[in-house]
């Protein structure tokens, strides 16, 4: 067994003895969810900051700039940051204050059960999704690492995940992510230099970020002024009240501790999401062409760093993917047990609410490697898991919040309706389906509003 994989391993024991450690701090369905609400500065600014910054981020962004450089045409890393600063500004102390447990609950308490329903089936598959786009990440660097078929590296990267996130829950995921976000940075900056100084003779950063073509502020001639609003509002609108973001809002102490960890957590995002972009520039001059961009960032190091820095790199690596991949289970699993089987099947016993989080967890990972499997890039993933459902999703969350416009039957069609539009869009071929089923979910919501022909006062402790 070579070095590498043994660090691998010993990372994952570590991750896993949190994960064992938080374990027994578990006693409730709040405990396993929420840690307890417990969350301060330190470990909600870096659990917002790491599960946000997934395998999309440090692969994904890098590869597009590899292939085709960096323009207004690629949001990434400025979209998701937006999309943090967002929820820090607009609406992390109106979601705290709602004391949810998930985003479902909102639909309940300001809905109806029926909107709560629908609204967590309609939010389960994103997360899943985005779970996908990681354990794929993952099996790649374990491929990567050891002589495994890549289907091969998925499954045990998958299985790995399962267990660790089952045992710990949210508590493990925020003390991991202080380890992980710092992983992360310090890898990155090791790539980082090391690309800059295997630079030819003669070639500076200056010179590469300065080539025709390498940055641009205009687009490129062949994407629309539509498709470039598409592909910036998918990360800043799509992802603005995920399921993911509103769960670390959730579990902090108080709401000043929510909207400034996530203020915090979006410059974090912007300022780390460059690292990767700069790399994949760089690295045009450094690595001969691959047939995977997206693999640029790995390929780079494992060139250039000595086994020792190549450790801390793939230890950077995997702790962006495993800070996503566990949220992305954990709140999809939260979804189904909390807001689905809890009250179907009336369980009361805090004991089994957590079993059922639990085995939700298990169900889910085992979708995400079928899913994993089966995709065409990371990125690709997390862009389906952006968009999908997420349009209605917005337009309801925000009237919920800010007005008393719409009641049950009006949140219920335009959940429906962002989702429908959304699917006709995609496979219809519509240019910007994200923002035609934004458009469609509004005009439902108003519309339906008007129809309805009432309104509620919300009282001000509400919103």
């Amino acid at each position: 067994m070579n070095t590498l994989l043994l660090a691998i391993l010993g990372y994952l024991v570590l991750q896993f003895g949190i994960g064992i450690w938080a374990s027994k701090r578990v006693h409730s369905e709040a405990d396993y969810l929420l840690a307890g609400r417990s969350l301060g500065y330190p470990l909600a600014t870096f659990s917002f900051f790491a599960t946000w910054f997934g395998a999309e981020t440090v692969m994904g962004s890098a590869g597009t700039a590899y292939r085709s450089g960096a323009s207004l045409a690629n949001a990434e890393p400025f979209g998701y940051g937006l999309c943090l600063v967002g929820m820090g500004l607009i609406f992390a102390r109106p979601l705290w204050r709602r004391q949810l447990t998930t985003l479902a609950d909102l639909f309940r308490t300001r809905y109806s059960i029926q909107v709560e329903r629908v609204a967590a089936v309609i939010l389960i598959p994103s997360s899943i999704m985005w779970a996908a786009a990681q354990v794929r990440a993952f099996g790649q660097v374990l491929s990567l690492a050891g002589t495994f078929q890549l289907e091969t590296a998925i499954a045990l990267a998958t299985g790995f995940t399962i267990l660790y996130t089952v045992f710990g829950g949210l508590l493990a995921d925020a003390v991991t992510d202080l380890v992980q976000g710092v992983m992360v940075v310090l890898g990155l900056i090791v790539v980082l230099v090391a690309v800059i100084m295997a630079l030819p003779d003669g070639v500076t950063v200056s010179s590469v970020l300065t080539a025709p073509g390498a940055v641009t502020v205009r687009p490129p001639d062949d994407v629309t002024w539509l498709a470039l609003l598409e592909e910036w509002s998918i990360p800043v609108c799509g992802s603005l009240i995920a399921t993911e973001l509103v769960g670390r809002v959730v579990a902090t102490r108080n709401e000043n501790v929510a909207a400034r960890s996530a203020l915090m957590a979006g410059g974090m995002y912007v300022a780390v999401g460059l690292i990767p972009l700069l790399i994949g520039l760089i690295g045009r001059q450094v690595v001969p062409p691959l047939a995977d961009a997206e693999q640029v960032v790995p390929a780079v190091a494992q060139q250039l760093l000595p086994t020792g820095l190549f450790i801390v790199f793939v230890g950077g690596l995997l702790s962006a993917i495993l800070s996503t991949v566990d949220s992305t289970l954990l709140v999809s699993s939260g979804l189904l047990s909390h807001n689905l089987i809890v009250p179907l099947f009336g369980i009361v016993s805090e004991a089994q609410k957590v079993r059922v989080a639990r085995l939700g967890v298990a169900s889910f990972g085992v979708i995400a490697f079928v899913l994993a499997v089966r995709a065409e890039g990371v990125f690709a993933l997390v862009e389906q898991a952006s968009a999908f459902g997420s349009s209605g999703a917005l337009v309801v969350v925000v009237f919920a919040l800010f007005t008393g416009w719409g009641g049950a039957r009006t949140a219920m069609a335009t959940l429906l309706v962002g989702l429908v539009s959304y699917l006709v869009g995609t496979f219809g071929g519509v240019e910007a389906p994200f923002l035609a089923s934004l458009l469609f979910s509004l005009v439902t919501y108003v519309v339906g509003s008007a129809v309805e022909g009432r309104r509620r006062v919300v009282p001000f402790a509400e919103r």
